[in-house]
């Protein structure tokens, strides 16, 4: 059995809770809708590299993936998100206040997860946990913030999407380097690299929301632009616009009453203009490349360090 397969089966395995029906169907729902497993698949690789047991650690792995989906849930609220995975995202499946219980109870369900780690294993899983659970709220929130203000910087936004995307994947690794007893300086390293494809990775989506096939995307392309989200793209764009291109630019962000597909074209037409998505694969490339750095220091199986480049490497190429 693979990895994927080892995930899938413990997701049918976890019922999440039963009664009532209507707070715990949402959990099994998002659980079920797909979705690329990047995260439990990573904590499973870096147990790898020490250990070949992988099939004791899943339900820790799972825990990841519950988490990350938790944060969909409540996300997608947020950001007022029609579809997930090409599947009716819960707050329109259901109504939005399912979907906020149901994410909160989801939230304690990763909790009771973790709780069946040994003792002496808990405590640094769970602080390494709460520090990365809290750095994701933190980015949600900058990025929130950041639809209100102008002038955010290109720092200012590869922090904010460290918080929100990279550090889960940096946890997602050390947490199988930690369960593995691997030393600190391979959990940082493989936290470490985990971070950088982490930022890498959203950099692409960025790229992605405006620029996929929307039948492979599994989202609304342009749901950036149209919700005027503070992106590599558009920091980057007003960054080099000449003042007819920066009033292009600020027109679209300032309408209220708009139509979706205009938009999303006028605003790409001005980062065609200025080559905007050959500079944001210029920097996607610069943090996958750190990444491996981080990568060649790590010691272990091999084959799974080989699987984790090859998997780092996949993000790179992928156009979903």
């Amino acid at each position: 059995m693979n990895f994927f397969e080892l995930i899938e089966k413990e997701a049918t395995k976890q019922k999440f809770g039963k009664n009532p029906e209507s707070l715990y169907e949402p959990i099994r729902y998002i659980m079920s809708i797909g979705g690329k497993r990047m995260r439990p698949l990573l904590t499973l690789l870096a147990y790898s590299l020490y250990k070949k047991d992988v099939k004791s650690i899943t339900t820790y792995a799972l825990a990841v993936e519950a988490f990350h989906n938790f944060t969909l849930m409540h996300d997608d609220i947020m950001d007022k998100a029609p579809l997930r995975r090409g599947k009716a995202t819960v707050h329109k499946k259901w109504d939005v206040n399912t979907a906020i219980l149901s994410g909160d109870v989801m939230l304690v369900k990763v909790y009771d997860m973790f709780m069946t780690l040994p003792d002496t294993k808990l405590k640094k899983v769970l602080k390494a946990f709460n520090k990365c659970a809290a750095e994701v709220c933190e980015g949600q929130q900058l990025d929130m913030d950041f639809e209100k203000r102008d002038g955010v910087t290109e720092e200012e936004y590869i922090n904010m999407i460290k918080l929100k995307t990279a550090v889960l994947l940096g946890f997602a690794l050390e947490l199988g380097a930690i369960l593995a007893n691997a030393n600190e300086k391979q959990q940082k390293a493989l936290r470490d690299f985990g971070v950088n494809i982490g930022i890498g990775f959203q950099l692409k989506d960025d790229l992605l929301d405006a620029y996929a096939d929307p039948d492979k995307f599994g989202k609304q392309v342009g749901g950036d632009i149209i919700a005027n989200k503070k992106t590599y793209l558009l920091i980057k764009a007003f960054e080099k616009a000449n003042e007819q291109q920066k009033q292009t630019l600020a027109h679209w962000l300032s309408l209220t009453k708009f139509n979706k597909n205009e938009k999303v074209e006028a605003v790409k037409k001005v980062y065609g203009d200025l080559s905007i998505p050959a500079l944001a694969n210029k920097k996607i490339n610069s943090y996958f490349n750190k990444g491996f750095k981080s990568l060649d220091a790590v010691k272990g199986n091999v084959k799974a360090k080989t699987a984790l480049r090859t998997f780092a490497e996949d993000l790179i190429d992928r156009q979903v």
